[in-house]
């Protein structure tokens, strides 16, 4: 079976999980911030693993439009 990139809202607490970035971001300059969302960014791609959904979600990041 081949996963698929789920598009439709999928957190418990999005409220939170919003909070939660809003503060990872407080008080860092802006190449700070730049380095904690890359870091964050290949831990997620790390733990989904799946090079098809990662493509998917990479497409859909660059298209904004969808």
């Amino acid at each position: 079976m081949t996963d698929t990139l789920i598009k439709s809202p999928n957190t418990a607490a999005p409220d939170d999980l919003y909070e939660q970035l809003i503060e990872l971001h407080r008080d860092l300059s802006p190449e700070e911030s730049q380095a904690v969302n890359a870091r964050l960014i290949l831990l997620l791609a790390n733990h989904i693993g799946d090079p098809d959904v990662l493509s998917e979600a990479i497409e859909l990041a660059k298209n904004r439009s969808e």
